[in-house]
């Protein structure tokens, strides 16, 4: 994408994946330093506090993996990638990408029988007794942002490569 051009409907869908990942990170760090200084000077603690944690924690996961998805940012291993022809380096690309696809997919569809479950269980918090299948449709969104996102980048790879944001995606080096 170039400086004047417009971003499109997927560029500003991606963009507010990554900003909503960003917004999940600080909201864990946030819950794990209140709950410090609480602890630290007021010898309390946020209700709930662990149940929020490892929830957040989980939600931050599936959007993380939304967020790095797309991009390609997260790592890989390009020693066979680095080795090939610039043709079968596309090939490779695009076939990850798709196993890629498949495996967040059942993973999505897995989770959205955790969140089903949770409901129908009314599983609550331990201090509160607050319902946690909010938490968890709220990281299956993320994951299923995930598939859309991977699903984009499997349509760009074949019809459209020069539209991918992969920082070297043309000179990727072995470091």
């Amino acid at each position: 994408m170039t400086d004047n051009k417009k971003p499109n409907f997927a560029d500003r869908f991606i963009n507010s994946i990554e900003w909503l990942a960003a917004i999940f990170v600080g909201i864990v760090a946030l819950n794990i330093f209140v709950n410090v200084l609480l602890r630290k000077f007021f010898s309390t603690s946020i209700p709930d506090s662990y149940d929020f944690g490892r929830m957040l924690l989980g939600i931050l996961i599936f959007w993380g993996i939304a967020a790095t998805s797309y991009r390609g940012g997260h790592i890989t291993v390009d020693l066979v990638w680095t080795m090939v022809s610039k043709n079968k380096k596309r090939v490779i690309d695009v076939f990850a990408t798709v196993v890629l696809l498949f495996v967040v997919t059942v993973q999505t569809v897995m989770l959205f029988d955790k969140v089903h479950g949770t409901f129908r269980d009314n599983v609550q918090t331990y201090d509160l007794n607050i319902p946690t299948w909010p938490f968890y449709a709220v990281a299956w969104a993320g994951d299923v942002c995930a598939v859309i996102l991977i699903a984009i980048r499997t349509w760009r790879l074949v019809f459209k490569p020069e539209a991918l944001h992969d920082e070297h995606y043309d000179d990727k080096k072995v470091e």
